[in-house]
């Protein structure tokens, strides 16, 4: 993505889309990347001559996906980018924690997705360990210091106010301070697209628990 302005907050981007995601959560919207096999839209080389033609008009690159930390170039390819004089970000759901760990010193800012209470994530992911797996890579992320926003989506069907509140406390346990509530919009061809986007709300967290966090924000 050429230009972004919502995936890395306040900051203007280009978005680097990774092929490949070891997990089939069931409300994906980029189905289209799953398969790390598939053979990719674009080539780095051809990345990297674009952001040459943006350099001093953006702010920073965004490595997403998929799922970015599958790709054993990330760190190769962050070196890169701040080579170029931009500030790097990363979106990760963390399946893997000691890759996630390696590039740590190369991001400016990561945008960390927590699916669901940890022990719930087999339900979502279709991958047995998930859970542990991203939480092993949360306390990772929250010990290295590195700026962030912890943000879990919304589908009606598979989270309920509960079920949100009880994760959300258990995130606070870890002392997360900033959260963000996505809502989930029907992207077609999942397993499970809501009708329309999922109602989103902070009035789902009572307020002692909303005291909790620096920041509670809700993007729809």
């Amino acid at each position: 993505m050429p230009l972004s302005g919502c995936d890395w907050p306040g900051e203007l981007v280009a978005t680097v889309f990774c092929q490949g995601c070891p997990w089939r959560c069931r409300y994906c919207h980029n189905t289209h990347l799953l398969d790390a096999d598939r053979p990719g839209a674009v080539t780095w080389r051809s990345v990297t001559a674009f952001l040459r033609t943006r350099v001093g008009l953006l702010d920073g690159v965004v490595f997403s996906g998929g799922e970015p930390t599958l790709q054993h170039g990330l760190a190769s390819a962050m070196r890169e980018t701040r080579a170029l004089g931009f500030r790097v970000g990363l979106h990760t759901a963390g399946p893997y924690p000691n890759r996630l760990n390696e590039v740590l010193a190369l991001v400016d800012w990561v945008g960390f997705d927590v699916k669901a209470p940890f022990d719930d994530y087999p339900r979502l992911t279709g991958v047995p360990g998930s859970g542990e797996r991203a939480r092993e890579s949360l306390l990772r992320l929250i010990a290295s210091g590195v700026a962030h926003e912890v943000r879990t989506t919304v589908h009606p069907d598979l989270l309920d106010a509960a079920t949100l509140c009880s994760l959300a406390g258990a995130l606070a346990d870890l002392r997360v301070t900033h959260y963000t509530l996505q809502a989930c919009c029907a992207t077609g061809g999942t397993d499970a697209d809501p009708a329309s986007g999922a109602a989103v709300s902070a009035a789902f967290f009572p307020e002692p628990l909303r005291a909790r966090f620096t920041s509670l924000t809700v993007r729809t």
